[in-house]
Order: C-alpha cells, then sequence, then structure tokens
C-alpha cells in the first residue's frame, strides 16, 4: 500500500463579509466602544449649581452676590438643590443657615413671612467654648437677680437653640471685651428670653454637643 502523500502548499481563503466569525467580532468591538462612550458621557454630566461664596445667616435675604457657581454631579438629588438654570428667584431669603462653599437646597430658600425663627443677641462676658460657631446648638442658661447683688439658681429656659451669628466686641475705654451671641428664637420663646433680658438676669450660653432642640 503506498503512502499518503501530503497535500503541499494549502491556500487559505480570504475571510469575507458573510462569514460569521467576522460579523460576530466586529459587533464585539462595536458594543466595547459604545460602552466607553456611555460611561464616559455619564460621567461627564454634571450640573451648574450655585453655592455659598460666605456663611449665609437666617433671615438673610440671598442675592446673586452671595453666590458662587459650581459643576457637580447631582443625578437623583439635582431637583433638591437651587441650579443656574432654575435661576435664582428676587427676595428669597434662609430660612435654614447655609455654610460657606455649601450647596444651596431650595428647602433653605424661602419668603421673610415664612420664618418661625428670629435672631436675638445675647451678651455673654465668659469665653465660649472653641465649638460654640454659626449653625452649632447651645443651651441659654438664666439666674434671675435676687435680693441686693445676688442672684438666684440659674435656670436652663432654652435648650438647644441655633447661634446664627456670633460678634466680639469691646466697652466703650477698650478695657473689656463681651461677646454677642445671636440666637435664633420662636416667637413662643421671645417673651421668656426678652423678660430675663429686661430684669437684668445673668444669661449664660452653654454649648449643647447633643445638639438637641427645643
Amino acid at each position: 500500500m503506498e503512502p499518503t502523500t501530503p497535500v503541499a502548499g494549502v491556500r487559505l481563503k480570504k475571510p469575507s463579509w458573510k462569514d460569521p466569525r467576522l460579523l460576530v467580532g466586529l459587533l464585539l468591538v462595536l458594543a466595547s466602544v459604545s460602552g466607553v462612550i456611555a460611561v464616559v458621557g455619564t460621567a461627564d454630566r454634571t450640573t451648574q449649581v450655585y453655592a455659598a461664596r460666605e456663611d449665609i445667616a437666617v433671615g438673610q435675604e440671598v442675592t446673586p452676590k452671595d453666590l458662587m457657581v459650581v459643576n457637580v454631579r447631582l443625578d437623583d438629588v439635582e431637583p433638591g438643590y437651587v441650579t443656574v438654570e432654575s435661576g435664582l428667584d428676587e427676595g428669597k431669603v434662609a430660612l435654614h443657615r447655609v455654610g460657606k462653599n455649601q450647596l444651596v437646597p431650595r428647602a433653605s430658600l424661602g419668603q421673610a413671612a415664612a420664618l418661625n425663627r428670629k435672631p436675638v443677641s445675647i451678651s455673654v462676658a465668659e469665653t465660649l467654648p472653641a465649638q460654640a460657631v454659626p449653625g452649632a446648638r447651645v443651651d441659654v442658661w438664666v439666674a434671675m437677680r435676687g435680693s441686693g447683688s445676688a442672684f438666684d439658681e440659674p435656670q436652663l429656659l432654652l435648650p438647644g437653640v441655633e447661634i446664627s451669628e456670633i460678634e466680639t466686641g469691646s466697652s466703650a475705654l477698650g478695657a473689656s471685651k463681651s461677646t454677642v451671641v445671636l440666637v435664633l428664637v420662636t416667637d413662643e420663646q421671645m417673651p421668656k428670653l426678652l423678660g430675663a433680658q429686661a430684669n437684668e438676669a445673668k444669661i449664660s450660653v452653654v454649648w449643647n454637643p447633643a445638639g438637641v432642640t427645643p
């Protein structure tokens, strides 16, 4: 029996567009490119949103000069913030404090008539703790004036009120310094605090680390 002679020089066929393997490979490449484009497009989908240039206190009228524009990606929470596209309505005041560089929530702005807290100044002689800053919660204690130069036992008057602003001043001669703390007080709380001030009570402000509100 004669051995089979190997076929030499087998010619390979050039793949055609009808070759299923070529079509599958092309589809995979197109799918990969489309996925990359979709990911890049999603990552670059940012929104121009307003942020506070400086601290915005409760009751302060908010104007464009108080804000700056930042590009951020908000996705589903975008409706909760003031965007450049939606614009800033005139005459709006801050219903809640907005810290420096923070985005401006829509809920933090409204009409002045909607304010349910008003800033009242309290002069304190003692040094405030470092944690007592605008936005922090403090307890206001009062000691009513007793007989002579004595004061009654201190009583908690306002628990967990929010600090609006802090101002440091000095006496007319510059010999002593005092700190004026503006706290946000509701209309229901107002008579108690104003009454204590009118009767020259000793008022102290104590930082409330738990942030407990009235």
